[in-house]
């Protein structure tokens, strides 16, 4: 158990060493490095592929040679809130009352602790398992292309354990599939109207945001249906130009802030725009009582060189009002769960284009790909482009079978209860897995992480050591 302790406090130091390496999505190049020279240190084979998976293989203590090799799973990027230069900025955790979280930021528990319980295990010989496979992939968080990507002789196991878990007291057997696209609406900069106008900068602040999956049905408030809402009213009434709009924090969150520019012609257009806080506040209280440190404040500004012109401004509009966003469809056969759902990540103004991104999820995949479908159509048809970034499949294990009913008993009898299985409304790279790599089986796993892709992200300290006493139990049953 001495040993036990200490590497559980290894667990903890590399997390520490991991959070000192940028990881956004699309920039792992240095954690996949990390990995490498992690490997290289325990003179350990491993392989890097193009997209920077890395895959470290370590071979099975005494008395395990004839067993199954076994494969830990995990993700080396990051979604980064809270931060304006995810290359150059810290992450800063801290405890508190049993829990780690960061200043400011997300922490990147998901699915950091994960990856550095798997380099624990790798670490130390004292550890009982079979033949091991640890795998790291890239850009799980926007748009799994290292998954998608990888070989089909990457992977030797069959037997997975994916340390990519959210929640504690449950084995997720399941997970929905997802399609990310990205659109992009023509953007023609216009010179500022003659006559008199007033500009003013609306700010929405303070959401809650989080994960477009898991808490897409918890009545958060995006900041783009304030966005749309708070336009909406104002260009009902008066003439309104939009200059620019800086939307959401990232493609896979529930946006939480927003800031946009406009300008009206001077007089009572001003005088209705500014009324609009009050109004805006109120109505955020009301229909998102949960949410309730969200604000929405506007004020006057400098003005900018140019505008947006008025058919792009009304082309975004109308888009936003068709798409469905948030829960589209709840489960039958699931009480309680989403079925199929819709989040608009971020929106932003670009040179020659207006970008929005959205994330479709569904457990069905042809009600996926047909709702994706209809988001895209929506666009094309008004004249903006779209692009499928990453179609994953969903992915269902057979909760009776006896790897997934070994690792319930190990549950059972190391914390003396038995975990949920359950599908969950996020994706997961398992179900590239189950394409790539015929007859494998995946349990996912790990500790209590609250609020993921938010600067709220927290996890439960306690249940990262019940998880790895699991863990370790597991690999020596297996």
């Amino acid at each position: 158990m001495n040993e036990q302790m200490i590497t559980t406090e290894r667990v903890f130091s590399i997390f520490s060493e991991l959070n000192k390496i940028p990881r956004p999505s699309h920039h792992e190049e240095r954690v996949a490095d990390y990995l490498c020279q992690f490997a290289e240190r325990l003179n350990l084979s491993y392989e890097r592929d193009k997209e920077n998976c890395v895959v470290i293989r370590k071979p099975a203590s005494k008395g395990y040679e004839a067993h199954e090799p076994i494969v830990l799973l995990n993700h080396m990027d990051m979604v980064c809130v809270g931060m304006n230069d995810p290359l150059n900025t810290p992450i800063k955790p801290y405890t508190e009352n049993g829990w780690m979280m960061a200043r400011g930021t997300s922490l990147g528990a998901d699915n950091g602790i994960g990856l550095s319980m798997a380099l624990a295990v790798l670490e130390n010989d004292s550890i009982e398992h079979p033949a091991l496979e640890v795998i790291t992939t890239t850009n799980e968080e926007d748009g799994m292309s290292g998954a998608s990507q990888l070989s089909k002789d990457f992977l030797k196991g069959r037997k997975v354990i994916n340390l990519d878990s959210e929640d504690y007291d449950t084995i997720t057997t399941g997970a929905a599939g997802a399609c990310l696209q990205f659109h992009r609406i023509p953007l023609k900069r216009e010179p500022v109207p003659q006559g008199k106008h007033r500009w003013y900068r609306i700010r929405f602040e303070g959401g809650l945001g989080g994960h477009s999956g898991v808490d897409i049905n918890k009545g958060r408030c995006s900041a783009v249906i304030a966005t749309w809402a708070i336009l909406a009213a104002i260009y009902n009434e008066y003439t309104i130009h939009l200059a620019s709009i800086n939307l959401g924090e990232a493609n896979a969150s529930i946006a939480s802030s927003a800031e946009i520019i406009i300008c009206v012609p001077s007089g009572e257009a001003c005088e209705f725009v500014k009324s609009q806080q009050e109004m805006m506040n109120e109505w955020l209280h009301e229909e998102y009582p949960q949410d309730s440190k969200m604000t929405c404040t506007i004020e006057k500004c400098e003005p900018l060189d140019s505008v947006i012109s008025t058919e792009a401004f009304e082309l975004l509009m109308s888009c936003l009002e068709l798409i469905p966003q948030g829960v589209v469809q709840m489960s039958d056969v699931m009480p309680g769960t989403v079925e199929t759902s819709n989040n608009v990540g971020r929106i932003t103004t670009e040179e020659d284009h207006i970008f929005v991104s959205t994330h479709t999820r569904s457990f069905v995949d042809d009600d996926m790909a047909t709702l994706s479908k209809q988001i895209a159509d929506i666009f094309q048809q008004r004249g903006a482009e779209s692009e499928v970034v990453m179609s994953a499949p969903a992915w269902q294990e057979n909760q009776q079978s006896p790897f997934l009913q070994l690792v319930s008993n190990t549950f059972q009898d190391v914390l003396g209860w038995r975990p949920r299985m359950v599908a969950m409304h996020f994706v997961l790279e398992a179900g590239f897995f189950v394409q790539h790599y015929p007859g494998i089986q995946i349990a996912s796993i790990g500790p209590r992480i609250v609020e993921p892709h938010s600067t709220s992200e927290r996890v439960e300290l306690s249940t990262i050591k019940d998880i790895w006493k699991v863990l370790l139990e597991l690999l020596r049953r297996l």
